[in-house]
């Protein structure tokens, strides 16, 4: 039963790690069509942008909470979202 459960395992986490690749990749691309360029920097602020406006429009009570709780971090993301409104609109300038 161990050994079942140890095999299991490695195998699980080799899917969960496959998976995070692709996400990743995904992200990269997602990041370079959006902004015209991708780096790690680039791709962590797209990432919150993604994770904040989906909690925003499906649950606007929490995010209006979290808002209210954390008010430097409100500012981080008004900040990230104009940074990333801005590379949106010189990229698209470019095309």
């Amino acid at each position: 039963m161990r050994k079942l459960l140890a095999v299991f395992s490695k195998g699980r986490w080799k899917m969960e790690q496959k998976l995070q690749e692709q996400l990743d990749g995904l992200l990269e691309k997602y990041t370079e069509l959006l902004l015209g360029d991708t780096n790690n920097e680039l791709k962590e602020e797209v990432k919150q942008w993604i994770l904040y406006t989906h909690i925003a429009k499906s649950m606007p009570p929490l995010a209006k909470h979290w808002n209210a709780t954390y008010p430097d971090a409100k500012q981080g993301i008004k900040d990230i979202i104009q940074h990333i409104k801005e590379l949106n609109e010189a990229h698209r300038n470019k095309q």
